[in-house]
């Protein structure tokens, strides 16, 4: 077995395509509540993968002097962009088609990313660049969370047993496998540009601090708008369920990831485990037709 370099895996986007025709709201059979804890990714990813792939346009002329890392960046600007179309999909074919209009949450989400996020700090407070470096650190610690997360989702065989389409689990698992892939970009980044220990301590909680609070107002939003629910509201009750079945990452796992995101000595290599990734993507239906695709 060739021997896997877990700090610099070679990075490129994979042109994946779904068929969400298949696919119910509830894709989780009979736990639409889980279902919908999950779909808050759905709701999340394109606007904030697109907003990464901004923040790093602006930052790639730092980074110019380092050839291996830049070619890193390149690649992780690829992959991020097939992730935002990829889940842009879930939400214009698997939920509109089926009446859920995710629109008036997305519209707000869209907003945060380009008016509070954007290019121009939203407090005149610091100037272009320097809020340029809390934007990448503040992806540091998001991407440090999708790494996690996405080795928990390609090992959550809990999924599996509670009869998930597969389709569903194919795009999360996909997805999940190419954050492992590419976990020590941005961190790499937030070294090169910035690199304080103080900084990236503040905009890991200025970009992690609120997400408890996305995921359940994100999932309360997803139950009002579901047309085959009625006045059903997410409860802790229905999270910690959801915990207890598998289905869902539980409070100890994130914090015992923020605080070895936390750690001086911290680096992303030495966390998840790229093998693991690669050996979903060899199986993989939806990398496995891209690469096909791609070769012929």
């Amino acid at each position: 077995m060739d021997e896997i370099d877990e700090r610099h895996p070679v990075i490129a986007p994979r042109r994946v395509a779904f068929d969400w025709t298949g696919t119910p709201l509830h894709w989780i059979p009979g736990e639409p509540v889980a279902t919908h804890f999950i779909n808050v990714l759905h709701l999340l990813l394109p606007a904030g993968e697109r907003w990464f792939v901004r923040v790093y346009k602006e930052a790639l002329p730092l980074v110019r002097d380092d050839e291996r890392l830049y070619r890193e960046v390149k690649g992780f600007m690829g992959q991020e962009a097939v992730h935002a179309y990829s889940h842009q999909g879930v939400l214009d074919r698997q939920m509109r088609e089926r009446g859920l209009d995710p629109g008036p949450l997305t519209d707000r989400i869209e907003w945060l990313f380009t008016r509070i996020l954007g290019e121009r700090c939203p407090v005149p407070l610091l100037p272009r660049k320097r809020w340029l470096f809390v934007r990448i650190g503040v992806i540091a610690g998001i991407e440090h969370y999708t790494a996690v997360l996405g080795q928990w989702i390609l090992d959550a065989r809990e999924l599996d047993e509670a009869g998930a389409d597969p389709t569903m689990l194919d795009l999360l698992r996909w997805h999940g496998a190419e954050e492992v892939e590419h976990r020590s970009v941005a961190f790499d980044v937030y070294q090169h540009v910035a690199g304080r220990y103080w900084m990236r301590f503040i905009a890991f909680f200025l970009g992690v601090l609120a997400l408890p609070l996305t995921v359940y107002a994100g999932a309360v939003f997803l139950c009002r708008a579901d047309p085959t629910l009625s006045g059903v509201r997410p409860r802790i009750r229905d999270y910690r369920r959801a915990v207890r079945r598998g289905l869902f990452p539980s409070n100890r796992f994130m914090l015992a990831a923020g605080r070895a995101y936390l750690r001086r000595d911290y680096h992303p290599s030495r966390e998840c485990s790229t093998r693991r990734a690669l050996d979903y993507l060899a199986v993989s239906p939806a990398a496995r037709a891209a690469a096909e695709r791609a070769a012929g």
